[in-house]
C-alpha cells in the first residue's frame, strides 16, 4: 500500500546554490579530466616500429624524458649517408635499447662492443646489401648522450659510427613496449 505524504513533515528547502554544486562540480571535474588528457597527449605519442631490430613492435614513446640505462629509447638517427641511402631523407625515429647512460664506458674487443665490461652487440663489416659499415665511438659516453644498441645482429644502431652516440640534440624520448 503506497503511504500518503505527511503535510506535517518539514519542507527541505535547498538553496539555490546547493542544489547547482554537484553540477558544477560535474564540470569542473569534467575540465581538469580534459586538461589533464591534452597534457598527457601533448608528451605521448604512438609509435609502430616496423624493422625487425626489436622483439616489440608498438610502443608508446614519453617525449622528452631521458632515459634510464635498459629503457627504450627513441631518437632522430641523423643525417649519414648510409642512414639516407637506407632510411629516406627524412628518416622515421628509430626505437632501440640504452645500454649505454652517461658515465659508461663502451669498449670493443675484436667485433664485440661492450658497456662496463658487459657484451651488448656484435659489429659487421657491411650491410646485408655489402656497403662498408664503421665502428661507432668509444669511450666515457658523454653527459646528455646514451649508447642505443638492440640484441639483433642486424642491428643499425650506436655500435656503427653512422649512428654514434645519441645525445640530447637527436633524443625524443623513452618509449614503452605495448605490444
Amino acid at each position: 500500500m503506497a503511504q500518503a505524504i505527511d503535510p506535517a513533515a518539514p519542507t527541505v528547502v535547498r538553496s539555490r546554490w546547493v542544489r547547482h554544486a554537484g553540477g558544477l562540480a560535474l564540470l569542473a571535474g569534467a575540465g581538469l579530466g580534459l586538461a589533464a588528457i591534452a597534457q598527457w597527449r601533448d608528451h605521448h605519442v604512438l609509435m609502430i616500429n616496423v624493422s625487425q631490430s626489436l622483439p616489440d613492435w608498438a610502443f608508446l614513446v614519453r617525449e622528452g624524458s631521458f632515459p634510464r640505462r635498459g629503457d627504450y629509447v627513441v631518437f632522430a638517427p641523423g643525417h649519414a649517408l648510409l642512414v639516407r641511402r637506407h632510411f629516406g631523407e627524412r628518416p622515421q625515429p628509430f626505437v632501440k635499447i640504452a645500454y649505454g647512460v652517461p658515465g659508461d664506458r663502451v669498449t670493443r674487443e675484436g667485433a664485440t662492443v661492450a658497456v662496463n665490461g658487459a657484451p651488448v652487440a656484435r659489429l659487421k663489416p657491411v650491410t646485408r646489401q655489402g656497403e662498408p659499415l664503421h665502428p661507432g665511438p668509444l669511450g666515457q659516453i658523454p653527459e646528455g648522450c646514451v649508447f642505443a644498441a638492440s640484441p639483433h645482429k642486424d642491428g643499425f644502431d650506436s655500435r656503427y659510427a653512422e649512428i654514434g652516440f645519441v645525445c640530447r640534440d637527436r633524443l625524443i624520448g623513452t618509449a614503452e613496449a605495448i605490444l
